[in-house]
């Protein structure tokens, strides 16, 4: 285990409105939702709990409103546990909003207001690097903020992960080392070029060349609810998912970042950590909402002791989870 395994995350904070519709509104349609709910929200702010409730310290880089939003979010932080010095309140701001529809499938739409995320200051990480295993970071923050982050990473030896969501255009490939890029099958298309089995089809030469000149260690392709995608230098790692009957998706791939951060930081190798946020990622399925589904280090532990072996299908854990959810 490493001498030092805090999770550092710079990224979003928001509250999210969610509405439950029937499907998901076409180009100038109108739907009726059928509940609307107010939650917190925010992709690093999402990742920062799903760390912290993996039993990571963890600090979140961020900024709110100076308005109730951004007090109430600041207490909501305090009580998971997560070291909130570096979440800003920004004068005459309002906190970031994101309005998240949701069909029955659990497929879902999202609109963002970043606010306050735009203030996003970068003077705040330099202080925190020096007792940080891993940094978190996304790209719902200003594209110079994320780069900026990343390049301190390097700068000081951290293990960096880049959540690409959602994908930028202008994003410097190639400019700093990230050691871990995290995104799903989209995003891979969007970023790279590339399917996922696209990409897990290249040749030893011409993947480790792809992985230089990207300036890519690793790089981790969810899914859904098909296998996880590990790529780097040594091969291409499929990762079984955890089957589960989703009732909300929100969140998910935020649990699966967070996750798989805890696991890193606290010294687990690549299959047994994928392994893992893959489970988390899954049990955030079973209950409606970002922050609010995303399950405690002992419930991921309960739902893998009740399957038996965490490569398998579970039948019965749906249950289980959204009777007993903490």
């Amino acid at each position: 285990m490493k001498s030092r395994q805090r999770v550092t995350v710079l990224g979003a904070l928001n509250v999210d409105h969610i509405w439950q519709v029937p499907m998901l509104p076409r180009p100038g349609e109108t739907i009726l939702a059928s509940v609307v709910q107010r939650q917190p929200g925010g992709k690093g702010a999402n990742q920062a709990v799903a760390a912290a409730r993996q039993g990571a310290p963890v600090t979140l880089v961020g900024a709110v409103g100076d308005d109730a939003d951004g007090d109430l979010y600041r207490s909501q932080l305090i009580a998971e546990g997560i070291a909130v010095g570096c979440v800003a309140r920004v004068a005459g701001v309002a906190t970031g909003t994101a309005h998240v529809y949701v069909d029955p499938q659990g497929e879902n739409l999202i609109v963002v207001d970043r606010g306050a995320n735009a203030r996003v200051d970068l003077a705040a990480l330099g202080g925190v690097l020096a007792d940080t295993a891993v940094l978190l970071v996304q790209l719902e923050c200003p594209l110079e903020v994320a780069v900026g982050a990343l390049q301190l990473a390097a700068q000081h030896g951290v293990r960096s992960i880049l959540n690409a969501s959602p994908p930028h255009p202008a994003f410097p490939w190639g400019a700093h080392l990230i050691d871990t890029v995290i995104v799903n099958e989209h995003e891979c298309r969007e970023c790279f070029g590339y399917t996922p089995a696209a990409l897990a089809a290249l040749s030893p030469a011409d993947r480790c060349a792809w992985l230089v000149a990207h300036n890519v260690r690793h790089v981790v392709i969810t899914q859904g609810a098909e296998p996880t995608l590990h790529v780097a230098a040594d091969g291409a790692e499929v990762v079984p998912t955890f089957r589960v009957v989703p009732r909300d998706t929100v969140g998910a791939g935020d649990t699966f970042a967070g996750a798989l951060a805890a696991e890193l930081s606290g010294g687990r190798e690549w299959g047994p950590a994928l392994r893992y946020a893959n489970v988390a990622a899954a049990l955030s399925t079973l209950a409606i909402g970002a922050q609010a589904a995303m399950p405690r280090r002992a419930v991921v532990a309960a739902a893998i002791a009740r399957d038996g072996a965490i490569h398998s299908p579970m039948p019965r854990v749906t249950e289980y989870l959204i009777r007993d959810f903490p």
